[in-house]
């Protein structure tokens, strides 16, 4: 491990364990402030242009940028909102109206599944706290986007264009992506939305699992029949092997189709996608995973600090619609602690990041032990739902 900001934490009871935004928001604030002062000096040299936002940091520790077209792009912005959310501090609205702006020709991009991603992490939050009608119909506008790449032969909305090895792409990402529709049905009224994020659950639900409920990454479908042709891990160790931050993705993905549909069967599958990652022999005892469940390297594999983000935010809000709701919120808990206290950068180091640690595509040698702007998302997200449930509020605030 690198460096890290030790916090001391009293873990005896869940009521303590809500102590730990009292403490990381603050960090996370004067981070952030670091993050905002570094991206301007970023921009001056940054490769791709019109890049607007932050992703990682490069091998010589510099603040790597990106357009709006990146998959990453709208989760910036929402550290922004939640930031907003937490203090109420004007600034930081501010920053979020400017970064989330940033963003919004994304929802016109007809090239991508990441617009769940990139517009409801950006302006999906920014409507929930502002209720600025602006924000609402960028977000039904990027859902009726997102639709045209839906297939009624099957079933699911294709992940990835203009790639020679597959013929129809579905990643277990593109789970994520749902919660746009879902919201976008609701404000617009129109249940084709719903109708499309129901069966690209239901199908992926169907291929996507083993019968240990661990996930594949890729499923290739035949666009003609709909029929399953190759399933496959494309970032992880082996294609049975179990991608840590996709197991991440299915678990929130079915967590979040349960609040949307009230559908019993997502629930158990999320709480079998639960009982696989945390009974999983090898997890380490900080609940923070390995890059992937089968790496033959394992304990010296890489960390995946942002699955762990991911995968506490999601068990904050199952532990609210489970029986194994203590169990859930004290594991949640568990990851908080441990990403607060071992993966954190020195106060004002690591050009703003909140977290170090995270592993972006371990086979194509990208992002490996690097701080990832989706990471600090859900880090504050899951911070955010913790705080909630300590005060006996709705985990999600609409």
């Amino acid at each position: 491990m690198n460096k890290f900001i030790p916090i001391a934490l009293c873990l005896l009871s869940t009521g303590a364990f809500a102590q730990e935004a009292k403490k990381a928001i603050p960090f996370a604030e004067k981070q952030t402030d670091v993050m905002l002062k570094a991206i301007p000096e970023a921009k001056a040299t940054a490769i791709k242009p019109n890049s607007v936002v932050p992703r990682t940091l490069d091998t010589k520790g510099n603040l790597v940028l990106i357009p709006s077209k990146d998959w990453v792009s709208g989760f910036f912005p929402g550290e922004l909102w939640y930031l907003y959310e937490y203090t109420h501090n004007n600034k930081w609205l501010t920053a979020a109206k400017e970064y989330t702006a940033y963003i919004e020709q994304e929802q016109y991009d007809k090239g991508t599944h990441d617009l769940g991603f990139k517009i409801y992490c950006s302006f999906g939050n920014g409507y929930r706290l502002t209720k600025d009608p602006k924000y609402k119909e960028v977000i039904i506008t990027a859902a009726k986007t997102l639709s045209n790449r839906f297939s009624p032969k099957t079933g699911v909305i294709k992940s990835w264009d203009n790639r020679k090895e597959w013929k129809y792409p579905v990643i277990i990402d593109n789970m994520m992506n749902l919660e746009l529709l879902f919201e976008a049905s609701k404000l617009s009224g129109d249940s084709t939305f719903y109708k499309i994020a129901v069966s690209h659950a239901n199908t992926t639900l169907k291929n996507h699992f083993r019968a240990d409920y661990s996930s594949y990454h890729v499923i290739d479908y035949d666009p003609e029949t709909g029929a399953v042709l190759h399933k496959q891990t494309h970032q992880g160790y082996a294609d049975e092997s179990a991608w840590a931050r996709g197991q991440g993705w299915g678990l929130y993905g079915y967590t979040m189709c349960y609040r949307e549909t009230k559908n019993p069967v997502y629930l158990e599958q999320a709480e079998a996608i639960a009982k696989f990652i945390f009974s999983n022999p090898n997890l380490p005892k900080d609940k923070v995973p390995y890059w992937d469940f089968n790496a033959p390297d394992i304990p010296n594999a890489p960390r995946d600090a942002s699955a762990a983000a991911l995968m506490a935010s999601a068990l904050y809000e199952l532990s609210t619609y489970s029986t194994n709701g203590k169990q859930y919120r004290k594991t949640a808990d568990q990851i908080l602690s441990s990403l607060t206290k071992h993966y954190q950068p020195q106060p004002g180091e690591s050009k703003g990041f909140i977290l170090l640690h995270s592993t972006g595509h371990k086979p194509a040698n990208s992002e490996i032990d690097v701080p990832i702007s989706y990471a600090d998302y859900y880090y504050l997200e899951a911070l955010l739902r913790q705080s909630r449930l300590a005060k006996g509020q709705p985990v999600v605030a609409m």
